[in-house]
């Protein structure tokens, strides 16, 4: 065999593997986009029901404006977040007043007992851990995606075509601190 077929095989094979690999970043990427996408899904169900839920917790809350317009001002900023980092605080954040908006009807027996506030509370909860498994799913394929990435040979290819890092879906802060409870 003389050396120009031997060279050219080495390019072909060189080729295949450039080929494979953009397609197994570009398939990772598209994973991460759906993965995000799956988490704004949920994000706006749980966007969706506030509005109801704060008119509900109005008409026995008279005197707890502060909290209702917290809850409002959380979800507009959510609205407004134009990046999915963005999204993510804005989400940490409408999370942290979500939990007041609770803890004030604990306050008030007879909001606890209307139905269309515990029907809308259930749905906030069973949407709220649909968006920890979401979290949960696009932090593993964040985490695949950044390792391919980031890995050799592969980050040769990542760099050739500038495939960039994704985040993680972190907790705010606040979520991370300890909860005090108090009798």
């Amino acid at each position: 065999m003389e050396w120009w077929h031997i060279l050219l095989i080495i390019i072909v094979i060189l080729v295949f593997w450039i080929i494979s690999t953009y397609n197994t970043l570009i398939s990772l990427r598209n994973k991460v986009k759906n993965q995000w996408s799956q988490i704004d899904v949920q994000l706006k169900r749980r966007f969706d029901l506030i509005p109801n839920l704060v008119e509900t917790v109005k008409g026995y809350t008279k005197h707890e404006s502060e909290t209702l317009e917290k809850v409002i001002q959380a979800r507009n900023t959510y609205l407004s977040a134009e990046t999915p980092e963005a999204q993510m605080e804005a989400s940490g954040e409408l999370s942290k007043v979500m939990s007041k908006l609770f803890a004030l009807s604990e306050s008030y027996p007879d909001l606890k007992a209307n139905t269309n506030f515990m029907d809308m509370q259930n749905s906030l909860k069973d949407t709220e851990d649909k968006i920890s498994y979401a979290r949960q799913f696009y932090n593993d394929i964040v985490m695949k995606y950044n390792t391919k990435i980031e890995s050799v040979p592969s980050n040769i290819v990542a760099g050739m075509f500038n495939f960039k890092a994704e985040v993680f879906f972190e907790a705010v802060a606040e979520e991370k601190a300890n909860v005090k409870v108090k009798f």
